[in-house]
């Protein structure tokens, strides 16, 4: 289980913001789509008898996912005032998904009814688990999944239609069963969702008592430092699944209460883990400002933001500068593989935090940097400070002192 996402991805009206690889998103969920629509063409397709069947099959396969795009994207429209993109691909994979059950028994008609209930259903199911039950489901998978599959086995009881080439649903008794729409009253729909019953309570004891299992023997989270850092880097020794051909972007919500870390027995000094240095200024230049300014840029390790962020609030610095950077020290990176080959990962992820203090003491912000940074390994960070000729605030033409302060 991994970090939530419910401080900074969903706004107050329930609508999930943007992630910034949102192309990448896109492109995964076309390719999802395209191969999970053909799996299902091959999958249920296999299943027909004659060629009218395979040809109703094919037809109800795409009109469901297709009706659920359409409809997913006029109510996304309707109700955020643009369509959702990212909600439409979803609604397409969630039609196919609800159509998978019901794909031989049903109409085109069926099938679009089908559709256009699962393009409503995916949106309410990322509202309902992100917004209402907070449970972290990044690609709302059980919106499309869970909800639309529970979605297409009960519609099986509501559209199974005898005009569907080749029906055979029937009882014990050879009596042949419909859906409720089409006059077989709630027989069939009643055992559709007596299946649904059955199947959620033989995976919720089966998952129980595997996730007991793991909870006893490995533990069912990760360590909140490697929540932050990714799974990519602490678990595999990549900064990143692209094996630093690309820049992470890992800077996470502030103020998440991460606890400061206990420091092992064989720590190293803490000002041999977060040295400091001091870089003097030209001493021929001469400051602009009659108070004086210090830079203090600080170099750490990205899981430990949200603990600097936090000890820097209580200390007075409300402004800073963060920036992901790449690089490394006494650390020398680590060695790994990619693929098979093995790769020299000289460059580390981190985090560069630039503060300029005029007001408060930088001795202050130094010490108190120290020891949010300080877990006790040589590489918990560096800290520069620089003496700072002057500062100009644009907007008012403000300097020195009073640029830094906020009116």
């Amino acid at each position: 289980m991994f970090k939530g996402e419910y401080s900074h991805s969903v706004d107050s009206k329930g609508r999930i913001i943007m992630p910034a690889k949102f192309r990448d998103a896109l492109g995964d969920s076309f390719v999802v789509t395209k191969g999970l629509d053909g799996c299902l063409f091959v999958y249920t397709g296999a299943a027909a008898t004659s060629v009218d069947q395979l040809g109703s099959i094919f037809l109800t396969t795409t009109v469901s996912p297709a009706v659920a795009t359409v409809v997913c994207m006029i109510f996304t429209w309707l109700k955020y005032g643009k369509p959702d993109v990212s909600m439409c691909l979803n609604a397409s994979l969630a039609g196919l998904v609800a159509i998978t059950a019901p794909c031989d028994v049903t109409n085109a008609a069926g099938a679009m009814v089908i559709g256009g209930v699962s393009g409503l259903l995916v949106v309410f199911g990322v509202w309902l688990l992100d917004y209402k039950l907070h449970i972290d489901d990044p690609v709302g998978a059980v919106a499309v999944h869970c909800i639309n599959g529970i979605w297409g086995t009960i519609a099986v009881g509501l559209f199974a239609t005898a005009s569907a080439p080749g029906y055979s649903i029937e009882n014990r008794y050879g009596e042949q069963l419909t859906g409720l729409f089409y006059g077989g009253g709630v027989r069939l729909l009643g055992l559709q969702c007596l299946g649904v019953l059955t199947v959620a309570a033989f995976a919720g004891v089966c998952i129980a008592i595997t996730f007991l299992i793991i909870k006893a023997i490995f533990g069912l989270r990760v360590k909140a430092e490697d929540e932050i850092m990714g799974l990519d880097q602490s678990e595999h020794g990549l900064a990143s699944a692209y094996a630093d051909f690309a820049m992470t972007n890992a800077i996470n919500s502030m103020g998440s209460g991460l606890e400061f870390t206990a420091i092992p027995e064989d720590a190293v000094p803490i000002d041999e883990a977060v040295p400091v240095e001091l870089r003097t200024p030209d001493p021929s230049v001469t400051s602009a400002s009659d108070v004086p300014i210090t830079k203090i840029t600080i170099i750490a390790k990205q899981s430990r933001f949200d603990v600097l962020n936090d000890a820097m609030s209580k200390i007075g610095i409300m402004g800073m500068t963060v920036t992901n950077v790449l690089g490394c020290g006494v650390q020398r990176g680590r060695t790994a593989t990619y693929r098979g080959v093995p790769m020299e990962m000289n460059l580390l992820p981190k985090i560069k935090v630039e503060i300029v203090v005029s007001k408060v003491s930088p001795r202050l912000v130094i010490d108190t940097a120290k020891r949010a940074l300080y877990t006790g390994h040589a590489g918990d960070g560096k800290i520069f400070v620089y003496n700072v000729e002057n500062v100009v605030r644009v907007s008012s033409g403000a300097e020195g002192f009073d640029a830094l302060q906020d009116y």
